[in-house]
């Protein structure tokens, strides 16, 4: 199905995407007991700290995402390379509150932005028949990282200090991924691109628009109003889930054995999700993308049964391997690749505002003495409201095509 050098640039984005792990809320989270027990500090301090230094982290990506359109991809990948590594490494050197701070922002940057805005940028410009397929296996490397990484570093936590963890994660990073980036993208540059049969060539002829022009395109907005339901519901959810369990009377455990009907749901759509998009186009599909994330909020308003955890999140996780390639592919349908980077790093940064907009403003909901029902009825007519704009022009989502 991929000649050799389509398969290099998928198993980089898988490569890059796993490492992304580094910077996600999934892996940091793991060491917030071990971080506030260091520092003296509460859950409530802690979670003001990771906010902010999230919200740095999206407002820089703006500018230096847009790098990628500028610089060869292999040199771009080293310099995000050796920032993940620095990034590790002065992680491993949390001392105070102030450096705990640049820290998160460094990880946050590096990790959650920078690598995989790497990796799906670098995709999403070298595909185009193939562009879903190659995405959803791109992505897999989260969720792989998602399905190891958790109970990996647990189990070191019980024989290793955390920050010898960040340490040794440094000198990984430091000696894997250059040497795999140089094997896998050495030969990589803006032109590259997968190869099409005389009838394939149409996209070719797409406007190609810039970040200007995308930012006084009204879709741009609706589109995002959709994009970025996913990152600030689910992560509320995520943070505050000991709330969720409290609200509802579930066991302490529920929760966390719902997490493998996410995963399971999540990896499995991301895949089915990479097929549909090469048959019927990111355009179409867009629409149906929180749907389940919709329904989501529907069971978590009516239904206290513990059984229901498993249901919610599992409508999560549909929504959420729908949402990790038709959030790449979709740039690319309507406003060309060749300033994909650029337009990228705008949508990516977004993606960060939102996770910490959504840990804010739940953290906000709660304290105001809302229910789970209540903030359930808020996420659920976000949702719709932004399901219906986008429905009303899902006839004016096609890509402008140049003449020849």
């Amino acid at each position: 199905m991929f000649n050799k050098l389509s398969l290099k640039v998928i198993i980089f984005g898988f490569i890059f995407t796993f490492f992304s792990s580094f910077g996600q809320s999934f892996f940091l989270g793991i060491f917030n007991t071990s971080i506030r027990n260091e520092l003296s500090i509460t859950h409530g301090q802690f979670g003001t700290i990771y906010a902010s230094a999230t919200l740095l982290s999206s407002f820089l990506l703006i500018w230096v995402g847009k790098k990628i359109d500028d610089i060869n991809i292999f040199k771009f990948a080293f310099f995000v390379t050796l920032l993940l590594s620095f990034s590790s490494f002065f992680f491993s050197k949390i001392s105070s509150v102030t450096i705990l701070f640049i820290a998160i922002f460094l990880m946050r940057f590096s990790g959650q932005g920078m690598m995989s805005h790497t990796a799906t940028t670098t995709i999403s410009r070298f595909f185009t028949k193939s562009r879903g397929k190659a995405l959803s296996t791109g992505w897999f490397g989260l969720s792989t990282a998602e399905f190891i990484l958790p109970v990996l570093i647990i189990y070191l936590l019980t024989i290793i200090d955390w920050r010898d963890i960040w340490f040794y994660i440094s000198i990984l990073i430091l000696l894997f991924l250059p040497i795999l980036s140089f094997i896998l993208i050495k030969n990589l540059n803006f032109d590259s691109r997968e190869e099409l049969s005389v009838n394939e060539t149409k996209e070719k002829n797409i406007k190609n628009w810039n970040r200007l022009e995308v930012l006084k395109d009204y879709r741009f907005y609706i589109i995002c109003m959709n994009m970025l339901a996913m990152p600030w519901i689910a992560t509320g959810v995520f943070v505050y889930q000991s709330f969720i369990l409290s609200s509802k009377g579930w066991g302490p455990y529920i929760i966390a054995q719902s997490f493998m009907v996410y995963s399971i749901a999540s990896v499995i759509t991301l895949f089915v999700s990479g097929f549909l998009i090469d048959k019927f186009t990111s355009r179409k599909l867009l629409v149906y993308m929180n749907i389940p994330l919709l329904l989501s909020a529907v069971v978590l308003f009516y239904f206290k049964n513990p059984i229901s955890s498993f249901f919610f999140l599992g409508l999560i996780g549909i929504s959420n391997g729908l949402a990790n390639v038709l959030g790449s592919s979709t740039w690319a349908e309507i406003y060309g690749v060749k300033h994909i980077g650029s337009i990228k790093a705008l949508t990516t940064a977004l993606m960060v505002f939102a996770t910490a907009f959504g840990t804010a403003l739940f953290g906000i909901l709660i304290d105001m003495g809302l229910t789970i029902e209540n903030i359930s009825i808020i996420s659920g007519t976000y949702i719709f409201i932004s399901i219906v704009m986008l429905f009303i022009i899902k006839g004016k989502l096609n890509p402008i095509y140049q003449q020849k």
